[in-house]
């Protein structure tokens, strides 16, 4: 059982409407931004206690849902008036989107360089494979593969180092990243916490069952998963913030994909505001991922665009801060157009 209370926003609204029941006290801003609520489910020790109109919750709930109304810190000192693009590099072998087209460290480069042409605002560098079933890299070879390419790349932008590793995390600070995005939330490497600690790097937690992706998916068993994937990361945050980091350099991720089957991940989709209302900036990586193909009967990973592109439209409609996506150009696209239809006007 996930103890504690949760609120949950409902009822999301957005451009005039919401306006207007902002306006007249019927709904409240989700993370003080576009979209609104004017609805909340109230979850206290695992029991769904109802759905109810926000000027109807009781007293004692009243501190609770305006918090969901606050806006988080900026993330990793970026603007945060709209949706966030990182992109994707592996540098691996052996990545399930790309088959290891970026290994070399020079295509990983230009593949980076080419991503904030199209419109990243950060990116999000990898040296170790965590598909389902993967095998672990030494932190060795990972720092070897990843350095060359963190070092460049971050003279252009915000890195972040997608690792489980102290070491490496180490190394690519040394290098020039300035994000750590962890798929173990800190718990795979002893060291890990208390190198975020010391520092002043934002970090990424993200929900997996377990610490290893090669037995992630045998861990895939829950009771409500938004509300379970919510707790694990209430905890987290609770943790780093025992330890001096301050709740705004986090961001968290309900980890799409892991330890997640198709209905996990799509409930996790649908109730992302449970997740945004942890009170950090919620990341959402879906690109491509395997239940996009389930769902659109495609098979090829880099086929999978169109699909990843509505997945991310999905999030960003239900509050995610950040969207860790492979096909840049494509996502960027499709949020223009999505934030001027939602707000309901055109970017000035």
């Amino acid at each position: 059982m996930i103890l504690g209370r949760f609120v949950e926003p409902l009822g999301l609204i957005t451009g005039p409407v919401a306006f207007h029941a902002l306006r007249e006290g019927f709904a409240l801003p989700l993370q003080g931004g576009d979209i609104a609520f004017a609805f909340v489910r109230l979850i206290e020790d695992g029991e769904d206690l109802g759905v109810g109109p926000i000027r109807e919750v009781p007293e004692d709930w009243q501190e609770a849902m305006h918090a969901l109304a606050q806006r988080p810190a900026p993330f990793a000192g970026l603007a945060a008036d709209g949706p966030l693009i990182m992109g994707i590099v592996n540098v691996t072998p052996d990545s399930f989107s790309d088959g290891g087209r970026h290994f070399d460290a020079k295509a990983a480069i230009a593949a980076g360089h080419a991503m904030l042409e199209a419109g990243a605002h950060m990116l999000d560098v990898g040296g170790e494979s965590t598909r389902p079933g993967s095998a672990a890299v030494t932190a060795e070879e990972e720092t070897a593969r990843i350095l060359p390419v963190v070092r460049e790349l971050a003279k252009a932008a915000p890195v972040s180092i997608d690792t489980r590793n102290a070491a490496t995390m180490r190394a690519a600070l040394d290098a020039g990243a300035e994000v750590i995005n962890d798929i173990s939330a800190l718990r795979h490497d002893p060291e890990a916490m208390t190198l975020v600690a010391r520092s002043d790097v934002p970090v990424i937690l993200m929900h997996m069952p377990g610490d290893d992706p090669a037995t992630m998916q045998a861990l895939a068993e829950y009771d409500d998963v938004a509300v379970q994937v919510a707790g694990f990361l209430r905890d987290r945050i609770a943790t780093c913030e025992a330890l001096g980091i301050a709740r705004g350099r986090i961001a968290v991720d309900p980890g799409i994909g892991f330890g997640k089957t198709v209905d996990h991940n799509l409930a996790l989709i649908d109730r992302l505001p449970l997740i945004a209302a942890l009170g950090c900036r919620v990341v959402l990586g879906a690109s491509r991922k395997r239940f996009i193909g389930t769902l659109s009967g495609v098979e090829e990973a880099g086929a999978r665009v169109q699909g990843s592109v509505a997945a991310a439209l999905a999030g960003a409609a239900r509050g995610a801060s950040v969207l860790r996506v492979h096909d840049v150009a494509e996502t960027a696209q499709a949020l223009a157009v999505w934030r001027a239809c939602a707000v309901g006007r055109a970017p000035e």
